[in-house]
């Protein structure tokens, strides 16, 4: 009897995984459906952190162009964002399409690499919100919510989506360079550098907020900006460790490098600051905290954790120096999306190369089949930063001057004066009474 139940177990346990089921591997899923909340978190964590950045008459304009991404992003997403991203070659492989992923219609019981694809599909889809959610910091205090809205949209079909089928599709030609493509594990490329030379672009297109730099322009509440860091600092385990798809060593890896870059990049921070201004501030110590976990973004599959330490120093360092530079070009790139962001990611997206794991060279060479040196991806890690850096930002101006002939992108003149919150959404952000 006991061989008979063991052959019916067997049976159906046969019958049930050639159906789709059993497939599954719960741990992996459990880490990626948390790494996808993760990721999630961040966008109000960004929302706060540029929040509080900000006049007090332009808080909530401000973040609302995150909670806006999200909405946005998500819609357009689901409808080609995924395809695009993640379908097959078309246009010569400008994009990818897959008529199963319109609208997540052929995927409703696919599972993918142990996990469902829909896990898959929303992990992804946090990425394609927070990356114009960036680009807003660059031009923020001056652009109408109309002119946002059109731009973030078409800005995701037209450069975030081809960004993320070149680095990370399976037929990407980013992907496909030299021994094993362009390192970018978690979207120092995709998300960051394109996310700030766009803002960098965007940000001189439009132009200065009124009297800057000769009014005095205050953050208006550092405190919701600390926390702001910190909820991103929480995320980035996610959107970092989550990039493994997986649940295991490569996911330890990823997750302890980014911990220790964030760390690294803010002390250095400090001592920068305190060295060249005499005192550590908050906001400093915030700025250096995102500038390692933008450096170690595209890194934190390769490197060890002493590459992390000097990765997050020499981003802080770099990133300092980028946003003095900034002050004395003059232009404005109001939270400087560029000076954190692009900076950072190009600073993690290059220097990642003299830390790599000899076992990652050794596949490498594997599968070349022959000797493959840090210089040679020294060479594949700059081609693919000239190709974003030069495609973000042809494809931003353009879609700026096509969404400026539809509606004006920059607020009028007695909008930006009034304030983003009243001119745009009628509402305060502090709408506390003063006592008579």
């Amino acid at each position: 009897m006991k061989k008979i139940y063991t052959l019916f177990f067997l049976l159906f346990s046969t019958i049930a995984f050639a159906n789709g089921e059993g497939e599954i591997d719960t741990g992996i899923t459990s880490w990626m459906l948390t790494s996808t909340t993760l990721v999630l978190l961040m966008i109000p964590g960004l929302a706060m952190f540029y929040g509080g950045l900000v006049r007090t008459k332009n808080v909530l304009g401000t973040m609302m162009h995150s909670f806006a991404a999200m909405g946005i992003m998500t819609i357009l997403w689901v409808l080609v964002g995924y395809s695009m991203s993640f379908g097959s070659n078309v246009l010569g492989g400008w994009f990818g399409w897959n008529p199963d992923y319109f609208l997540l219609k052929g995927i409703d019981s696919s599972i993918v690499d142990g996990i469902p694809e829909y896990v898959f599909a929303m992990f992804q889809g946090k990425f394609a919100i927070i990356t114009p959610a960036i680009i807003a910091g660059a031009f923020a205090e001056r652009v109408s919510f109309k002119g946002y809205s059109l731009f973030i949209a078409l800005w995701g079909i037209l450069i975030y989506n081809p960004l993320c089928h070149w680095v990370w599709a399976s037929d990407g030609f980013i992907l496909n360079l030299g021994a094993d493509g362009a390192i970018d594990f978690a979207g120092g490329t995709v998300v960051h550098i394109s996310a700030g030379v766009s803002g960098l672009v965007a940000a001189i297109y439009l132009g200065a907020r009124k009297q800057f730099p000769h009014l005095p322009m205050q953050p208006n509440n550092l405190v919701m900006t600390m926390i702001g860091a910190g909820l991103l600092w929480v995320g980035w385990f996610g959107f970092n460790a989550g990039s493994s798809i997986n649940s295991g060593l490569a996911t330890a890896q990823a997750l302890t490098v980014t911990q220790i870059a964030a760390a690294a990049g803010a002390i250095a921070w400090a001592l920068i600051e305190g060295i060249h201004q005499g005192k550590a501030t908050a906001l400093g110590f915030a700025s250096g905290i995102l500038s390692g976990l933008v450096a170690i973004t595209p890194a934190a599959g390769v490197v060890q954790p002493v590459g992390a330490i000097v990765l997050g120093i020499l981003a802080s360092g770099i990133c300092y120096y980028g946003i003095t530079l900034k002050n004395k070009l003059g232009y404005d790139d109001t939270l400087d999306a560029f000076g954190i962001h692009g900076l950072g990611g190009i600073v993690g997206a290059i220097f990642l190369v003299f830390f790599i794991r000899e076992s990652w060279m050794e596949d490498a060479a594997a599968s070349v089949g022959g000797a493959w040196t840090m210089i040679d991806q020294l060479g594949i890690q700059l081609l693919a930063i000239v190709i974003a850096i030069a495609y973000a930002a042809v494809g931003t101006l353009i879609i700026l001057f096509i969404v400026n002939k539809i509606t004006p992108i920059r607020a009028s003149n007695a909008a930006e004066l009034k304030g983003l919150d009243s001119s745009y959404h009628g509402e305060k952000g502090y709408g506390m009474i003063n006592p008579s």
